[in-house]
Protein backbone atom coordinates (compact mmCIF):
# COMPACT_ATOMS: atom_id res chain seq x y z
CA UNK A 1 0.00 0.00 0.00
CA UNK A 2 2.81 2.31 0.93
CA UNK A 3 3.76 2.12 -2.79
CA UNK A 4 0.58 2.80 -4.31
CA UNK A 5 0.39 5.97 -2.11
CA UNK A 6 3.80 6.98 -3.34
CA UNK A 7 3.18 6.54 -7.13
CA UNK A 8 -0.20 8.46 -5.87
CA UNK A 9 1.64 11.10 -4.81
CA UNK A 10 3.76 10.95 -7.76
CA UNK A 11 0.56 10.81 -10.26
CA UNK A 12 -0.85 14.03 -8.64
CA UNK A 13 2.97 16.09 -8.59
CA UNK A 14 2.54 15.27 -12.15
CA UNK A 15 -0.42 16.53 -13.01
CA UNK A 16 0.46 20.21 -13.19
CA UNK A 17 2.17 19.21 -16.60
CA UNK A 18 -1.07 17.82 -18.12
CA UNK A 19 -3.14 19.75 -20.40
CA UNK A 20 -6.26 19.39 -18.75
CA UNK A 21 -5.13 21.19 -15.51
CA UNK A 22 -3.79 24.11 -17.74
CA UNK A 23 -7.40 26.11 -18.22
CA UNK A 24 -7.60 26.19 -14.80
CA UNK A 25 -3.83 27.54 -14.05
CA UNK A 26 -4.78 31.09 -14.62
CA UNK A 27 -7.86 31.68 -12.48
CA UNK A 28 -5.14 30.22 -10.15
CA UNK A 29 -2.49 32.61 -10.44
CA UNK A 30 -5.18 35.44 -10.96
CA UNK A 31 -6.81 34.62 -7.39
CA UNK A 32 -3.43 34.18 -5.75
CA UNK A 33 -1.77 37.64 -6.90
CA UNK A 34 -4.72 40.36 -5.00
CA UNK A 35 -3.50 40.96 -1.43
CA UNK A 36 -0.26 41.50 -0.19
CA UNK A 37 3.36 39.91 -0.96
CA UNK A 38 2.81 36.57 1.37
CA UNK A 39 2.08 33.11 0.98
CA UNK A 40 -1.32 32.67 2.39
CA UNK A 41 -3.18 33.90 -0.23
CA UNK A 42 -1.95 31.09 -2.64
CA UNK A 43 -2.38 28.53 0.43
CA UNK A 44 -5.96 29.55 0.83
CA UNK A 45 -6.65 28.77 -3.29
CA UNK A 46 -4.34 25.51 -2.93
CA UNK A 47 -5.98 23.76 0.16
CA UNK A 48 -9.40 25.02 -1.16
CA UNK A 49 -8.93 22.85 -4.31
CA UNK A 50 -7.26 20.15 -1.85
CA UNK A 51 -10.67 19.83 0.12
CA UNK A 52 -13.48 20.25 -2.32
CA UNK A 53 -12.27 17.92 -4.82
CA UNK A 54 -11.87 15.30 -2.05
CA UNK A 55 -14.90 15.70 -0.94
CA UNK A 56 -16.11 16.36 -4.10
CA UNK A 57 -14.37 13.29 -6.01
CA UNK A 58 -15.26 10.68 -2.33
CA UNK A 59 -18.83 11.64 -0.89
CA UNK A 60 -20.74 13.34 -3.94
CA UNK A 61 -22.94 10.05 -4.69
CA UNK A 62 -23.02 9.59 -1.03
CA UNK A 63 -24.18 13.47 -0.43
CA UNK A 64 -26.97 13.52 -3.38
CA UNK A 65 -28.79 10.58 -1.81
CA UNK A 66 -29.07 12.79 1.36
CA UNK A 67 -29.79 15.79 0.94
CA UNK A 68 -31.13 15.38 -2.92
CA UNK A 69 -29.58 18.19 -4.58
CA UNK A 70 -28.84 18.80 -8.30
CA UNK A 71 -25.05 18.64 -8.50
CA UNK A 72 -25.11 21.03 -11.87
CA UNK A 73 -26.22 23.79 -9.50
CA UNK A 74 -23.42 23.26 -6.70
CA UNK A 75 -21.34 23.12 -10.14
CA UNK A 76 -23.32 26.81 -11.22
CA UNK A 77 -22.84 27.97 -7.80
CA UNK A 78 -18.63 27.62 -8.11
CA UNK A 79 -18.73 29.45 -11.74
CA UNK A 80 -20.66 32.59 -9.95
CA UNK A 81 -18.32 32.52 -7.34
CA UNK A 82 -15.20 32.60 -9.34
CA UNK A 83 -16.72 35.37 -11.68
CA UNK A 84 -17.93 37.49 -8.49
CA UNK A 85 -14.28 37.11 -7.07
CA UNK A 86 -12.93 38.05 -10.62
CA UNK A 87 -15.45 41.36 -10.41
CA UNK A 88 -13.36 42.00 -6.69
CA UNK A 89 -9.88 41.77 -8.15
CA UNK A 90 -11.56 44.77 -10.67
CA UNK A 91 -13.13 47.12 -8.38
CA UNK A 92 -10.87 47.26 -5.64
CA UNK A 93 -14.14 48.70 -3.06
CA UNK A 94 -15.92 45.80 -3.38
CA UNK A 95 -12.20 43.64 -2.82
CA UNK A 96 -11.85 45.29 0.21
CA UNK A 97 -15.87 44.96 1.49
CA UNK A 98 -15.61 40.85 0.43
CA UNK A 99 -12.54 40.61 2.22
CA UNK A 100 -13.87 42.39 5.62
CA UNK A 101 -16.97 40.28 5.02
CA UNK A 102 -14.67 37.04 4.79
CA UNK A 103 -13.01 38.08 7.85
CA UNK A 104 -16.16 38.68 9.94
CA UNK A 105 -17.09 35.06 9.06
CA UNK A 106 -14.23 33.13 10.03
CA UNK A 107 -14.47 34.89 13.38
CA UNK A 108 -17.73 33.72 13.67
CA UNK A 109 -16.54 30.31 12.92
CA UNK A 110 -13.97 30.73 15.96
CA UNK A 111 -10.68 31.35 13.37
CA UNK A 112 -9.96 35.09 15.90
CA UNK A 113 -9.47 38.17 14.16
CA UNK A 114 -8.11 37.74 10.87
CA UNK A 115 -5.31 39.36 9.39
CA UNK A 116 -6.46 42.12 7.00
CA UNK A 117 -5.16 41.85 3.68
CA UNK A 118 -3.66 38.53 4.16
CA UNK A 119 -6.68 36.93 1.74
CA UNK A 120 -6.48 33.43 3.05
CA UNK A 121 -9.92 33.20 3.00
CA UNK A 122 -10.90 34.38 -0.50
CA UNK A 123 -8.49 32.14 -1.85
CA UNK A 124 -9.52 29.64 0.15
CA UNK A 125 -13.10 30.42 -1.30
CA UNK A 126 -11.77 30.45 -4.54
CA UNK A 127 -9.95 26.69 -4.13
CA UNK A 128 -12.86 25.67 -3.01
CA UNK A 129 -14.92 26.42 -6.24
CA UNK A 130 -12.04 25.31 -8.37
CA UNK A 131 -11.76 21.88 -6.53
CA UNK A 132 -15.65 21.59 -7.97
CA UNK A 133 -15.19 22.88 -11.38
CA UNK A 134 -11.58 20.56 -12.22
CA UNK A 135 -11.52 17.32 -13.73
CA UNK A 136 -8.08 15.97 -14.17
CA UNK A 137 -6.72 13.79 -16.85
CA UNK A 138 -7.73 10.33 -14.80
CA UNK A 139 -4.94 7.82 -15.03
CA UNK A 140 -5.49 4.19 -13.64
CA UNK A 141 -5.42 5.61 -10.07
CA UNK A 142 -7.63 8.10 -10.42
CA UNK A 143 -10.27 6.36 -12.45
CA UNK A 144 -9.77 3.58 -9.64
CA UNK A 145 -10.53 6.01 -7.10
CA UNK A 146 -13.41 7.40 -9.23
CA UNK A 147 -15.07 3.94 -9.57
CA UNK A 148 -14.55 2.89 -6.31
CA UNK A 149 -16.43 6.35 -4.98
CA UNK A 150 -19.25 6.06 -7.81
CA UNK A 151 -19.95 2.14 -6.03
CA UNK A 152 -19.78 3.15 -2.90
CA UNK A 153 -16.88 1.14 -1.97
CA UNK A 154 -15.22 4.38 -0.26
CA UNK A 155 -12.68 2.53 2.25
CA UNK A 156 -10.03 4.01 4.26
CA UNK A 157 -7.01 2.61 1.40
CA UNK A 158 -8.74 4.38 -0.94
CA UNK A 159 -9.19 7.83 1.45
CA UNK A 160 -5.50 7.47 1.87
CA UNK A 161 -4.84 7.09 -1.60
CA UNK A 162 -7.36 9.96 -2.56
CA UNK A 163 -4.94 12.32 0.06
CA UNK A 164 -2.05 10.95 -1.61
CA UNK A 165 -2.88 12.02 -5.05
CA UNK A 166 -4.69 15.70 -4.25
CA UNK A 167 -1.78 16.35 -1.87
CA UNK A 168 0.70 15.80 -5.05
CA UNK A 169 -1.45 18.16 -6.82
CA UNK A 170 -1.20 20.81 -4.32
CA UNK A 171 2.37 21.16 -4.33
CA UNK A 172 3.38 22.02 -7.61
CA UNK A 173 -0.27 23.99 -7.63
CA UNK A 174 1.19 25.86 -4.68
CA UNK A 175 4.59 26.25 -6.01
CA UNK A 176 2.81 27.83 -9.19
CA UNK A 177 0.96 30.19 -7.50
CA UNK A 178 2.90 31.76 -4.74
CA UNK A 179 5.83 32.21 -7.54
CA UNK A 180 3.47 33.66 -9.77
CA UNK A 181 2.41 36.07 -7.16
CA UNK A 182 6.14 36.75 -6.11
CA UNK A 183 7.29 37.64 -9.28
CA UNK A 184 4.29 39.81 -10.45
CA UNK A 185 5.13 41.54 -6.74
CA UNK A 186 8.86 42.09 -7.27
CA UNK A 187 9.37 42.34 -10.45
CA UNK A 188 11.32 45.54 -11.24
CA UNK A 189 8.88 48.03 -13.00
CA UNK A 190 5.70 46.29 -12.31
CA UNK A 191 5.01 47.87 -8.91
CA UNK A 192 3.47 51.16 -10.13
CA UNK A 193 1.41 48.74 -12.03
CA UNK A 194 0.19 46.04 -9.53
CA UNK A 195 -3.80 47.40 -9.70
CA UNK A 196 -3.89 47.87 -12.93
CA UNK A 197 -2.19 43.97 -13.38
CA UNK A 198 -4.58 43.38 -10.48
CA UNK A 199 -7.76 44.74 -12.17
CA UNK A 200 -6.23 42.36 -15.85
CA UNK A 201 -6.00 39.43 -14.29
CA UNK A 202 -9.70 39.98 -12.68
CA UNK A 203 -11.23 40.29 -16.36
CA UNK A 204 -9.07 37.31 -16.98
CA UNK A 205 -10.16 35.55 -13.75
CA UNK A 206 -14.30 36.36 -15.10
CA UNK A 207 -13.21 35.01 -19.28
CA UNK A 208 -12.19 31.77 -17.64
CA UNK A 209 -15.35 31.57 -15.50
CA UNK A 210 -17.40 32.20 -18.79
CA UNK A 211 -15.37 28.87 -20.34
CA UNK A 212 -15.93 26.27 -17.65
CA UNK A 213 -19.69 27.40 -17.52
CA UNK A 214 -20.03 27.41 -21.82
CA UNK A 215 -17.44 24.42 -21.48
CA UNK A 216 -15.26 26.02 -23.60
CA UNK A 217 -12.70 24.80 -21.24
CA UNK A 218 -13.35 21.72 -22.56
CA UNK A 219 -12.90 22.43 -25.83
CA UNK A 220 -9.40 24.28 -25.16
CA UNK A 221 -8.29 20.99 -23.56
CA UNK A 222 -9.37 18.62 -26.42
CA UNK A 223 -7.38 21.23 -28.37
CA UNK A 224 -4.15 20.75 -26.20
CA UNK A 225 -4.37 17.29 -25.48
CA UNK A 226 -4.65 16.79 -29.80
CA UNK A 227 -1.84 19.17 -29.90
CA UNK A 228 0.51 17.20 -27.52
CA UNK A 229 -0.30 13.66 -27.46
CA UNK A 230 3.08 12.46 -26.21
CA UNK A 231 3.04 14.80 -23.45
CA UNK A 232 -0.70 13.51 -22.27
CA UNK A 233 0.55 10.22 -22.65
CA UNK A 234 3.74 10.45 -20.56
CA UNK A 235 1.88 12.42 -17.87
CA UNK A 236 0.21 8.60 -16.72
CA UNK A 237 2.77 6.64 -18.77
CA UNK A 238 4.47 5.52 -15.12
CA UNK A 239 0.28 4.68 -13.99
CA UNK A 240 0.75 1.68 -16.45
CA UNK A 241 3.31 -0.49 -14.49
CA UNK A 242 2.58 -3.81 -13.34
CA UNK A 243 3.42 -3.28 -10.37
CA UNK A 244 0.74 0.04 -9.71
CA UNK A 245 -1.81 -2.32 -11.70
CA UNK A 246 -1.45 -5.14 -8.90
CA UNK A 247 -1.46 -2.95 -6.17
CA UNK A 248 -4.94 -1.46 -7.85
CA UNK A 249 -6.38 -5.01 -8.13
CA UNK A 250 -5.95 -5.82 -4.90
CA UNK A 251 -8.07 -2.32 -3.99
CA UNK A 252 -10.19 -3.41 -6.32
CA UNK A 253 -10.65 -6.94 -4.89
CA UNK A 254 -9.47 -8.64 -7.98
CA UNK A 255 -6.92 -11.56 -8.90
CA UNK A 256 -3.72 -10.29 -10.58
CA UNK A 257 -2.71 -12.33 -13.97
CA UNK A 258 0.45 -13.56 -13.64
CA UNK A 259 3.17 -12.12 -13.56
CA UNK A 260 4.71 -11.35 -17.04
CA UNK A 261 8.90 -12.17 -17.87
CA UNK A 262 9.56 -9.94 -20.46
CA UNK A 263 11.88 -10.58 -22.86
CA UNK A 264 11.79 -9.07 -25.74
CA UNK A 265 8.37 -9.77 -28.31
CA UNK A 266 6.92 -11.59 -25.22
CA UNK A 267 6.01 -10.44 -21.50
CA UNK A 268 4.49 -13.63 -20.37
CA UNK A 269 5.39 -17.39 -19.68
CA UNK A 270 3.35 -19.94 -17.93
CA UNK A 271 1.25 -22.52 -18.68
CA UNK A 272 -1.67 -21.80 -21.15
CA UNK A 273 -5.25 -22.49 -19.21
CA UNK A 274 -8.06 -24.92 -21.10
CA UNK A 275 -11.38 -24.07 -22.44
CA UNK A 276 -13.66 -25.22 -19.49
CA UNK A 277 -17.32 -24.48 -19.30
CA UNK A 278 -18.53 -23.66 -23.23
CA UNK A 279 -21.97 -23.43 -23.85
CA UNK A 280 -21.62 -23.79 -27.54
CA UNK A 281 -18.87 -24.26 -30.07
CA UNK A 282 -19.25 -22.43 -33.40
CA UNK A 283 -17.54 -23.29 -36.86
CA UNK A 284 -16.24 -26.27 -35.39
CA UNK A 285 -17.10 -29.88 -35.11
CA UNK A 286 -14.61 -30.78 -32.66
CA UNK A 287 -14.14 -28.39 -30.25
CA UNK A 288 -10.34 -27.91 -29.47
CA UNK A 289 -8.20 -28.16 -26.16
CA UNK A 290 -4.77 -26.70 -25.17
CA UNK A 291 -3.54 -30.59 -25.13
CA UNK A 292 -5.14 -31.40 -29.13
CA UNK A 293 -3.56 -27.77 -30.14
CA UNK A 294 -0.25 -28.59 -29.11
CA UNK A 295 2.23 -28.14 -32.15
CA UNK A 296 0.23 -25.06 -33.43
CA UNK A 297 0.67 -21.63 -32.31
CA UNK A 298 -2.57 -20.14 -30.93
CA UNK A 299 -4.03 -16.71 -30.39
CA UNK A 300 -7.25 -16.91 -28.30
CA UNK A 301 -9.06 -13.54 -28.57
CA UNK A 302 -11.44 -12.67 -25.44
CA UNK A 303 -14.25 -10.47 -27.81
CA UNK A 304 -17.92 -9.43 -27.77
CA UNK A 305 -19.85 -8.83 -30.72
CA UNK A 306 -21.15 -5.08 -29.68
CA UNK A 307 -17.96 -4.00 -28.42
CA UNK A 308 -16.27 -1.54 -30.38
CA UNK A 309 -12.56 -2.23 -29.01
CA UNK A 310 -12.87 -5.59 -30.67
CA UNK A 311 -14.80 -4.76 -33.92
CA UNK A 312 -11.61 -2.62 -34.32
CA UNK A 313 -9.61 -5.16 -34.03
CA UNK A 314 -11.64 -8.04 -35.31
CA UNK A 315 -9.94 -6.80 -39.03
CA UNK A 316 -6.51 -7.67 -37.59
CA UNK A 317 -6.86 -10.97 -36.10
CA UNK A 318 -9.05 -12.24 -39.08
CA UNK A 319 -6.50 -11.09 -41.36
CA UNK A 320 -3.27 -13.10 -38.85
CA UNK A 321 -5.63 -16.14 -39.34
CA UNK A 322 -6.12 -16.09 -43.07
CA UNK A 323 -2.61 -15.41 -43.50
CA UNK A 324 -0.89 -17.81 -41.43
CA UNK A 325 -3.66 -20.81 -41.46
CA UNK A 326 -1.69 -22.80 -43.30
CA UNK A 327 1.76 -22.50 -41.94
CA UNK A 328 0.42 -23.96 -38.14
CA UNK A 329 -1.54 -21.12 -36.95
CA UNK A 330 -5.09 -21.28 -34.77
CA UNK A 331 -7.00 -18.99 -33.65
CA UNK A 332 -9.84 -19.61 -31.18
CA UNK A 333 -12.68 -16.71 -30.58
CA UNK A 334 -13.84 -16.72 -27.00
CA UNK A 335 -17.39 -14.89 -26.93
CA UNK A 336 -17.59 -13.92 -23.64
CA UNK A 337 -20.23 -11.82 -23.79
CA UNK A 338 -21.19 -8.52 -21.54
CA UNK A 339 -24.72 -8.30 -21.76
CA UNK A 340 -27.88 -10.41 -21.56
CA UNK A 341 -28.68 -10.18 -25.05
CA UNK A 342 -25.19 -11.25 -26.36
CA UNK A 343 -26.00 -14.80 -24.77
CA UNK A 344 -27.60 -15.99 -27.91
CA UNK A 345 -26.37 -18.30 -30.24
CA UNK A 346 -28.34 -16.46 -33.45
CA UNK A 347 -26.71 -12.94 -32.79
CA UNK A 348 -23.02 -14.70 -31.91
CA UNK A 349 -23.73 -16.50 -35.45
CA UNK A 350 -25.02 -13.30 -37.42
CA UNK A 351 -21.58 -11.34 -35.80
CA UNK A 352 -19.17 -14.06 -37.30
CA UNK A 353 -20.81 -13.63 -40.51
CA UNK A 354 -20.57 -9.82 -40.36
CA UNK A 355 -16.78 -10.20 -38.85
CA UNK A 356 -15.75 -12.96 -41.34
CA UNK A 357 -14.79 -14.95 -38.69
CA UNK A 358 -13.09 -18.41 -40.35
CA UNK A 359 -12.08 -19.59 -37.10
CA UNK A 360 -13.69 -21.61 -34.06
CA UNK A 361 -15.37 -19.83 -31.78
CA UNK A 362 -16.58 -20.18 -28.03
CA UNK A 363 -19.85 -19.48 -26.73
CA UNK A 364 -18.72 -18.70 -22.61
CA UNK A 365 -22.06 -17.70 -21.83
CA UNK A 366 -21.13 -18.56 -18.16
CA UNK A 367 -17.58 -16.90 -18.45
CA UNK A 368 -15.70 -20.71 -17.41
CA UNK A 369 -12.67 -19.94 -19.66
CA UNK A 370 -12.89 -16.14 -18.73
CA UNK A 371 -12.40 -16.63 -15.12
CA UNK A 372 -9.84 -19.61 -15.70
CA UNK A 373 -7.59 -17.17 -17.77
CA UNK A 374 -8.17 -14.63 -14.97
CA UNK A 375 -9.17 -12.61 -17.87
CA UNK A 376 -10.82 -8.61 -17.12
CA UNK A 377 -10.57 -6.74 -20.55
CA UNK A 378 -12.43 -7.16 -23.75
CA UNK A 379 -10.69 -7.95 -26.50
CA UNK A 380 -7.99 -9.64 -25.00
CA UNK A 381 -5.90 -12.10 -26.62
CA UNK A 382 -3.40 -14.55 -25.46
CA UNK A 383 -0.67 -15.79 -27.80
CA UNK A 384 0.22 -19.71 -27.01
CA UNK A 385 3.33 -21.35 -28.05
CA UNK A 386 3.53 -24.56 -29.48
CA UNK A 387 4.68 -26.70 -26.27
CA UNK A 388 1.55 -24.98 -24.70
CA UNK A 389 2.48 -21.92 -22.72
CA UNK A 390 1.30 -18.32 -22.68
CA UNK A 391 4.10 -16.14 -24.28
CA UNK A 392 2.45 -13.00 -25.13
CA UNK A 393 -0.46 -11.21 -23.63
CA UNK A 394 -2.24 -7.95 -24.86
CA UNK A 395 -5.34 -6.34 -23.42
CA UNK A 396 -6.94 -3.44 -25.78
CA UNK A 397 -6.42 -1.87 -29.19
CA UNK A 398 -3.52 -1.54 -30.78
CA UNK A 399 0.25 -3.10 -30.64
CA UNK A 400 -0.63 -5.22 -34.04
CA UNK A 401 2.23 -4.67 -35.48
CA UNK A 402 4.47 -6.48 -32.20
CA UNK A 403 1.67 -8.88 -32.16
CA UNK A 404 2.09 -10.53 -35.50
CA UNK A 405 5.79 -10.36 -35.15
CA UNK A 406 5.73 -12.11 -32.25
CA UNK A 407 3.35 -14.96 -34.08
CA UNK A 408 5.65 -14.73 -36.98
CA UNK A 409 8.76 -15.51 -34.27
CA UNK A 410 6.79 -18.31 -32.52
CA UNK A 411 5.95 -20.15 -35.98
CA UNK A 412 9.96 -20.02 -36.41
CA UNK A 413 10.33 -21.33 -33.11
CA UNK A 414 7.88 -24.34 -34.09
CA UNK A 415 9.90 -25.09 -37.49
CA UNK A 416 7.97 -23.46 -39.79
CA UNK A 417 9.30 -20.58 -42.08
CA UNK A 418 7.31 -17.55 -42.39
CA UNK A 419 7.55 -14.72 -44.29
CA UNK A 420 8.64 -11.38 -42.48
CA UNK A 421 6.37 -9.00 -44.61
CA UNK A 422 3.36 -7.77 -41.74
CA UNK A 423 -0.36 -7.19 -42.87
CA UNK A 424 -1.32 -3.72 -44.47
CA UNK A 425 -4.50 -3.59 -42.21
CA UNK A 426 -4.88 -0.07 -41.12
CA UNK A 427 -4.74 0.52 -37.44
CA UNK A 428 -7.91 2.39 -36.25
CA UNK A 429 -7.47 2.75 -32.62
CA UNK A 430 -8.51 6.34 -31.93
CA UNK A 431 -5.44 8.53 -31.38
CA UNK A 432 -6.81 11.38 -29.51
CA UNK A 433 -8.39 11.64 -26.68
CA UNK A 434 -12.30 10.54 -26.69
CA UNK A 435 -15.21 10.47 -24.40
CA UNK A 436 -14.58 7.17 -21.84
CA UNK A 437 -17.22 4.16 -22.20
CA UNK A 438 -20.50 4.71 -20.93
CA UNK A 439 -23.07 2.80 -19.00
CA UNK A 440 -26.61 3.49 -19.33
CA UNK A 441 -27.89 1.11 -16.93
CA UNK A 442 -27.61 1.21 -13.12
CA UNK A 443 -24.74 -1.62 -12.14
CA UNK A 444 -21.60 -0.17 -13.87
CA UNK A 445 -23.21 3.54 -14.41
CA UNK A 446 -20.72 6.28 -13.61
CA UNK A 447 -20.98 9.07 -16.30
CA UNK A 448 -24.71 9.87 -15.58
CA UNK A 449 -25.15 13.86 -14.62
CA UNK A 450 -25.71 15.25 -11.75
CA UNK A 451 -26.15 12.68 -9.55
CA UNK A 452 -23.31 9.91 -10.69
CA UNK A 453 -25.65 6.78 -9.97
CA UNK A 454 -29.19 5.72 -10.21
CA UNK A 455 -31.44 3.29 -8.36
CA UNK A 456 -33.35 0.72 -10.19
CA UNK A 457 -37.21 1.55 -11.73
CA UNK A 458 -39.62 3.94 -13.65
CA UNK A 459 -38.73 7.33 -13.81
CA UNK A 460 -39.47 10.40 -14.99
CA UNK A 461 -36.76 12.96 -15.70
CA UNK A 462 -35.75 16.39 -16.79
CA UNK A 463 -33.47 16.75 -19.25
CA UNK A 464 -30.48 18.86 -18.11
CA UNK A 465 -29.41 21.87 -19.92
CA UNK A 466 -26.10 22.55 -19.10
CA UNK A 467 -24.48 18.90 -18.97
CA UNK A 468 -20.56 18.56 -17.27
CA UNK A 469 -18.34 17.11 -20.42
CA UNK A 470 -18.41 13.38 -20.96
CA UNK A 471 -21.77 12.45 -18.94
CA UNK A 472 -24.89 12.37 -19.90
CA UNK A 473 -29.03 13.05 -18.86
CA UNK A 474 -31.77 11.50 -19.03
CA UNK A 475 -35.33 13.19 -20.24
CA UNK A 476 -38.57 11.85 -19.81
CA UNK A 477 -40.13 8.42 -18.70
CA UNK A 478 -37.23 5.48 -18.55
CA UNK A 479 -38.17 2.48 -16.29
CA UNK A 480 -33.48 1.83 -14.91
CA UNK A 481 -32.53 -1.99 -14.86
CA UNK A 482 -28.68 -3.06 -13.70
CA UNK A 483 -27.72 -3.43 -17.86
CA UNK A 484 -29.61 -1.50 -19.10
CA UNK A 485 -32.63 1.86 -19.19
CA UNK A 486 -35.99 0.90 -21.00
CA UNK A 487 -37.63 4.32 -22.98
CA UNK A 488 -40.83 5.08 -21.98
CA UNK A 489 -43.18 8.54 -22.39
CA UNK A 490 -41.07 11.36 -24.20
CA UNK A 491 -37.79 9.40 -23.64
CA UNK A 492 -34.56 11.44 -24.92
CA UNK A 493 -31.22 11.26 -23.79
CA UNK A 494 -27.95 14.00 -24.20
CA UNK A 495 -24.53 13.32 -23.94
CA UNK A 496 -22.06 16.12 -24.01
CA UNK A 497 -19.32 13.94 -25.39
CA UNK A 498 -15.37 14.61 -27.33
CA UNK A 499 -15.44 12.35 -29.91
CA UNK A 500 -15.04 11.53 -33.58
CA UNK A 501 -17.21 8.84 -34.16
CA UNK A 502 -20.12 7.96 -31.33
CA UNK A 503 -21.79 4.21 -31.20
CA UNK A 504 -24.75 3.10 -28.69
CA UNK A 505 -25.58 -0.16 -28.56
CA UNK A 506 -29.85 -0.44 -28.66
CA UNK A 507 -32.37 -3.42 -28.76
CA UNK A 508 -36.22 -3.39 -29.04
CA UNK A 509 -38.45 -5.09 -27.15
CA UNK A 510 -40.82 -4.58 -29.93
CA UNK A 511 -41.63 -6.92 -32.97
CA UNK A 512 -41.44 -4.26 -35.21
CA UNK A 513 -38.49 -1.65 -35.37
CA UNK A 514 -38.07 1.06 -33.61
CA UNK A 515 -37.16 4.74 -34.08
CA UNK A 516 -34.00 6.71 -32.71
CA UNK A 517 -34.00 10.68 -34.10
CA UNK A 518 -30.58 12.04 -33.47
CA UNK A 519 -29.77 15.67 -32.97
CA UNK A 520 -26.42 17.17 -32.71
CA UNK A 521 -26.05 20.62 -30.86
CA UNK A 522 -29.50 21.25 -30.96
CA UNK A 523 -30.51 20.80 -34.61
CA UNK A 524 -31.15 17.53 -36.49
CA UNK A 525 -27.83 16.21 -37.83
CA UNK A 526 -26.64 16.75 -40.74
CA UNK A 527 -26.08 13.96 -42.96
CA UNK A 528 -22.74 14.53 -43.29
CA UNK A 529 -21.68 13.96 -39.37
CA UNK A 530 -24.63 11.42 -39.15
CA UNK A 531 -23.18 7.91 -38.41
CA UNK A 532 -23.59 4.54 -41.22
CA UNK A 533 -26.61 3.77 -39.29
CA UNK A 534 -28.35 6.99 -39.21
CA UNK A 535 -31.22 7.58 -42.62
CA UNK A 536 -32.70 10.77 -42.81
CA UNK A 537 -31.72 11.59 -39.13
CA UNK A 538 -32.82 8.39 -37.65
CA UNK A 539 -31.68 5.50 -36.20
CA UNK A 540 -34.05 2.24 -37.43
CA UNK A 541 -33.36 -0.52 -34.23
CA UNK A 542 -33.87 -4.01 -35.72
CA UNK A 543 -31.66 -5.95 -33.98
CA UNK A 544 -29.75 -5.53 -30.64
CA UNK A 545 -26.05 -4.46 -31.68
CA UNK A 546 -24.22 -1.79 -31.79
CA UNK A 547 -24.80 1.21 -34.12
CA UNK A 548 -22.83 4.17 -35.40
CA UNK A 549 -24.72 7.36 -34.94
CA UNK A 550 -22.07 10.12 -35.28
CA UNK A 551 -19.31 10.14 -37.32
CA UNK A 552 -17.11 13.44 -37.84
CA UNK A 553 -14.64 11.26 -40.39
CA UNK A 554 -11.31 12.03 -37.95
CA UNK A 555 -12.39 15.05 -36.50
CA UNK A 556 -12.00 14.70 -33.02
CA UNK A 557 -14.57 17.25 -31.52
CA UNK A 558 -16.72 18.50 -28.60
CA UNK A 559 -20.34 18.50 -28.93
CA UNK A 560 -23.95 17.55 -27.21
CA UNK A 561 -25.84 14.83 -28.90
CA UNK A 562 -29.29 14.67 -28.46
CA UNK A 563 -31.59 11.18 -29.06
CA UNK A 564 -35.50 11.20 -28.62
CA UNK A 565 -36.84 7.53 -28.54
CA UNK A 566 -39.55 7.62 -30.77
CA UNK A 567 -40.89 3.52 -29.94
CA UNK A 568 -41.29 3.09 -26.33
CA UNK A 569 -40.20 -0.06 -25.16
CA UNK A 570 -36.17 0.95 -27.02
CA UNK A 571 -33.24 -0.05 -24.92
CA UNK A 572 -30.38 1.42 -24.55
CA UNK A 573 -27.18 -0.09 -22.97
CA UNK A 574 -23.71 1.54 -23.37
CA UNK A 575 -22.22 4.62 -25.42
CA UNK A 576 -19.03 4.17 -26.59
CA UNK A 577 -16.23 6.41 -28.54
CA UNK A 578 -14.23 6.62 -31.70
Amino acid sequence: MILLLLFAFLAGFVTILAPCIWPVLPIVLSSSIAGGIGHKRPLGVTLGIMLSFTVFTLFISYLVSIFHFNPDALRTLAVVIIAFLGLTMIIPALGKKFEIFVSKLSNIFGRGPAETGSGFWPGFVTGLSLGILWSPCAGPILATIAALSATGQVSFSVLLLTLAYITGVGVPLFLFAYGGKQFVARARGVNKYTPKIQQAFGVLMILAAIAIFTNYDQTLQLDLLNRYPALGKAVNGFENSQLVTRQLDLLKGKKSAPEAKTSGLFNADYSAPDFVGIDKWLDTSTPPTIASLKGKVVLVDFWTYSCINCIRTLPHVTAWYDKYKNDGFVVIGVHTPEFQFEHDTNNVQDAIKMYGIHYPVAQDNEYKTWNNYNNEYWPAEYLIDAKGAVRRTHFGEGEYDQMEQAIQALLKESGRNVAASLSSVPDQTPQNYTSPETYIGSAKMQYYFPSGSLGNGTQTFSLSDNLSPNSFSYGGTWTINDEYAVAGSGATLNYNFIASKVYIILNSDSSAAAKVRVLLDGKIIDPAEAGADVKDSTVTVDTDRLYNIVDLHGKTESHILKLEFQTPGTQAYTFTFG
